[in-house]
């Protein structure tokens, strides 16, 4: 765990005294991300690390695009020397293609492609399962939150608009292989 450890260590240093509530939804994220050990294997600890530093894009020091997944995962790699796998887990979370097409910043999020589906689908899970105080909630619950608390005309409104359907499919298809037998 000394990757998911460094990862908290970091994260924490960043959000948890100027953006307290990005901090207690991000350790909600990463106790999500544990859950998921036994169904992910060796990436879990990866995975754990990614959940914890997910919305590190949201601390001062990390804003350069205005995508907080792009720049949390440029972040991690430019300031922070993170492992190219965890900069795009980070930078390939929960609904970061369509707000980075809305943003005209499609290309800048190609730096860290390809996604890897299924370590996106898992931080999407547990993104999605994480209210932004740090609570257990309902996937569909927490996307009609992002939608009130953005309003019609901000990006973010529009990209989870958008993305809605593959978000929740994203959160089926990990509760599948949460129940599936380990192999």
């Amino acid at each position: 765990m000394e990757l998911a450890k460094w990862a908290y260590n970091l994260t924490e240093s960043l959000l948890a005294e100027g953006l307290p509530r990005r901090w207690a939804h991000s350790q909600q994220v990463y106790a999500q991300a544990l859950t998921l050990a036994p169904a992910l294997g060796a990436d879990a600890e990866l995975l754990a690390a990614a959940a914890i530093a997910h919305d590190v894009g949201y601390a001062p020091e990390a804003v350069d695009t205005g995508q907080h997944m792009i720049d949390g995962a440029r972040y991690l790699r430019d300031v922070a020397g993170a492992d190219a796998r965890l900069c795009s887990i980070v930078a390939f979370h929960t609904s970061s293609p369509w707000e980075a097409a809305e943003l005209g910043l499609s290309e800048v999020l190609a730096e860290f492609g390809p996604a890897e589906q299924e370590l996106v689908d898992a931080i999407t899970f547990c993104d999605l399962t994480s209210s932004p105080t740090g609570h257990l909630v309902d996937p569909a619950a927490r996307l009609v939150e992002v939608l009130d608390r953005y309003g019609s005309e901000h990006v973010v409104y529009r990209a989870v608009s958008a993305a809605r359907p593959e978000l929740l499919a994203r959160v089926h298809r990990v509760r599948q292989r949460k129940s599936e037998p380990a192999q």
